[in-house]
């Protein structure tokens, strides 16, 4: 039986005030693990003790003494890079060596769906570090979820002001998502059994739309008429240049995945994108 006074094994998460650090502070609390947060500044402290967290690391992968530090005294390990990271490869790469330096026993990698689509940097950039971590001493996990629900949560505003929800690529091609929650429970699942030990997993929920079908699902949960529409992807600047081969795939060819193995994981069907989107049209998932 185990000592309910005894603190479990500690966690650290890097990423923990994103989309997914934030759930998966929670269920790891739930599962009686020690949680060490790795947050920026101390402005940041008190978010993740709300969310259960019992230990605060300082620091950022630009500064590899902080990670470094973290890591010390930890069992195991979570990591998503930030969205779009710079040196994205070789700064995870570190990452997995920097764990395996401080003698940490597991880590589960967040990965992205299809990496090996070369169009897409943020996705190619995720299979060194997958490679990284199958030939480390550490045991691992790694998944590979689809879009998330809530990367949604960007335009809802602009949706709710305008009527319209548009994307730099076709009406039309469709895109598997999940909720950054059932991937939060999945990670937690891998960090403190030992059934997902030395797998890759897909993680799509059962909702594969288009942009058209997601806008006609979201004026019937908001009852008035939401447009789909289409940003033409050069009127958006230099900034966004790089990413035009990506926004070029998606127009011929969507983001697709099986909903299978997440319901599989997590024994239950995954959340659905209209229970998200009655939530969103409450105000849910906004501070």
């Amino acid at each position: 039986m185990t000592d309910p006074m005894k603190p479990g094994p500690t966690i650290l998460i890097i990423g923990a005030t994103g989309k997914f650090g934030m759930p998966l502070i929670a269920e790891l609390a739930k599962r009686a693990m020690t949680v060490r947060a790795l947050v920026r500044n101390v402005e940041q402290e008190t978010k993740v003790y709300a969310a259960g967290a019992q230990e605060v690391a300082i620091g950022n992968l630009n500064d590899f003494a902080s990670i470094d530090a973290a890591l010390n005294g930890v069992d195991g390990v979570f990591y998503v890079p930030p969205p779009f990271f710079p040196d994205e490869a070789e700064v995870g790469k570190r990452v997995v060596a920097a764990a395996e330096q401080n003698a940490v026993k597991r880590i589960t990698f967040l990965s992205a769906i299809h990496p090996n689509l070369s169009v897409a940097d943020n996705h190619a950039a995720k299979l060194p570090v997958e490679e990284a971590i199958i030939n480390s001493s550490l045991q691992y996990t790694i998944l590979q979820p689809a879009m998330t629900f809530q990367n949604l949560l960007n335009r809802w505003r602009g949706v709710l002001k305008t009527g319209v929800f548009t994307e730099p690529w076709s009406v039309d091609t469709r895109f598997s998502r999940i909720d950054a929650r059932d991937v939060a429970e999945v990670a937690a699942i891998s960090l403190t059994e030992d059934r997902l030990l030395y797998g890759t997993f897909e993680l799509c929920g059962d909702t594969t739309l288009s942009r058209r079908e997601l806008a006609a699902l979201m004026s019937a949960v908001l009852g008035r008429d939401i447009l789909p529409e289409r940003t033409d992807p050069k009127s958006l600047g230099s900034k966004f240049a790089a990413f035009i081969p990506l926004f070029e795939h998606y127009d011929h060819h969507g983001l697709i995945g099986n909903a299978l193995v997440a319901r599989a994981i997590l024994g239950r069907e995954p959340r659905l994108l209209k229970r998200f989107l009655e939530e969103l049209a409450i105000g849910q998932h906004f501070d």
